[in-house]
């Protein structure tokens, strides 16, 4: 029998429905999809020939457990660069995003510690935090005001028992972009009441309004925070499976003592790549977040015409997280617009509690199956 730490870890929602999908249009279904968190783009040009000159090189063995010194160096200067966060190459452990967060909780998480989560929020957090003993206490989020993860929120749930805030900017699902306010209203929380914060920016390129700011930078937070971001994003590398985590020195140490006993590296030629796309041009990303603007207005546009979707509109991310005003779960309107429509979302239960009663619209897909997509589910939403 599955061991009883999995008994509260449901499967990720997003990815059953990614997996639905590919099998429905495997089987000849014309499925316009929604639902991928992910970039349609494809990796740039001189990332890919940056990895097959390593492996021409025959550069496939294991590297430092950490990273490759050189992509470490990276990460650090960019950090400090754009980021303002003041760290070095010693506090910058390379790993896949998710496994970043993932060894995060089981390092700072004991049993029965409390972990504040953003409500909407992308499931694998909450996964993470009950894998490692943890307690998820949710701070519920609202589109009065945009999905933002305001400190207020943040305080009402800090008790006794709490350890960690997580923080997701841009976020997944809502598009959410916190304000320097919000971020020091919560390094404030955390401060006051000696909590560590988890910061997930793997978004953070992909921004229209506003702006981004990472909480480490602030005073007195780098040594309570650990920072995770990653290429998958940012440079449309989602298969790469290629980020890290930036964290003061006791935290580092923490995270490669699991980094050595699980991964062991990241794969080797794959972090030659990742040198070259944080060193290497950065025109494609400019373009990439340009057209997602365009795509976001778009689909916003779409939206307003229809009377029963009700959506703010996202400052960032790729993602819309409309709510309905049919009498239906999340569950169930995800499966009438896959049946009726050929049109894949997530459902917002796959969020949180507060996600329920809305569906996660991904515009990361060509403009024309927007306006496809959009229409057989204006059709559909006419017919209930």
């Amino acid at each position: 029998m599955p061991s009883r730490r999995l008994a509260n870890v449901p499967e990720s929602g997003t990815v059953r429905i990614a997996n639905l999908v590919s099998k429905l249009k495997h089987e000849g279904a014309d499925i316009i999809s929604f639902s991928m968190g992910e970039p349609d783009f494809s990796t740039p040009d001189n990332i890919n020939a940056a990895c097959i000159r390593s492996i021409e090189d025959h550069y496939s063995h294991y590297t430092p457990s950490a990273g490759i010194p050189e992509l470490r160096k990276a990460v650090a200067e960019r950090a400090r660069r754009d980021n303002g966060i003041p760290c070095t190459d010693a506090n910058v452990i390379i790993t896949p995003t998710k496994q970043a967060i993932f060894m995060s909780m089981l390092a700072m998480i004991n049993e029965g510690d409390e972990v504040i989560l953003p409500d909407p929020t992308w499931g694998t957090y909450e996964a993470c935090v009950r894998l490692a003993g943890g307690v998820p206490r949710y701070a519920p989020l609202t589109d009065e005001n945009a999905f933002r993860m305001t400190p207020d929120r943040v305080a009402e749930q800090i008790g006794p028992k709490c350890k960690m805030i997580l923080i997701n900017s841009p976020a997944n699902p809502t598009g959410s972009v916190l304000t320097l306010e919000d971020i020091k209203g919560i390094a404030d929380l955390a401060k006051d009441h000696d909590l560590t914060v988890l910061s997930d920016e793997v978004y953070e390129k992909v921004i229209f309004e506003g702006e981004h700011h990472s909480i480490a930078s602030l005073e007195g937070m780098f040594d309570r925070t650990i920072t995770v971001n990653g290429v998958s994003k940012t440079y449309a590398m989602t298969g790469w499976r290629l980020g890290w985590a930036i964290a003061p020195l006791p935290y580092a140490k923490a995270l490669n003592v699991l980094q050595t006993h699980s991964l062991t590296c990241v794969t080797s030629f794959v972090q030659k790549a990742g040198v070259e796309a944080l060193n290497g041009p950065q025109e494609s990303v400019g373009k990439m977040v340009a057209e997602f603007r365009a795509r976001r207005d778009l689909v916003m546009s779409l939206i307003d015409e229809i009377p029963t979707l009700n959506c703010p509109k996202p400052p960032g991310a790729f993602y819309l997280f409309p709510s309905y005003d049919h009498d239906m779960s999340s569950e169930d309107m995800a499966s009438y617009l896959l049946e009726k429509a050929h049109v894949a979302v997530t459902p917002g239960s796959a969020f949180g509690p507060s996600g329920e009663r809305h569906v996660r619209i991904s515009y990361a897909c060509s403009r024309e199956d927007i306006i496809e997509g959009m229409r057989r589910i204006k059709e559909a939403l006419a017919r209930l």
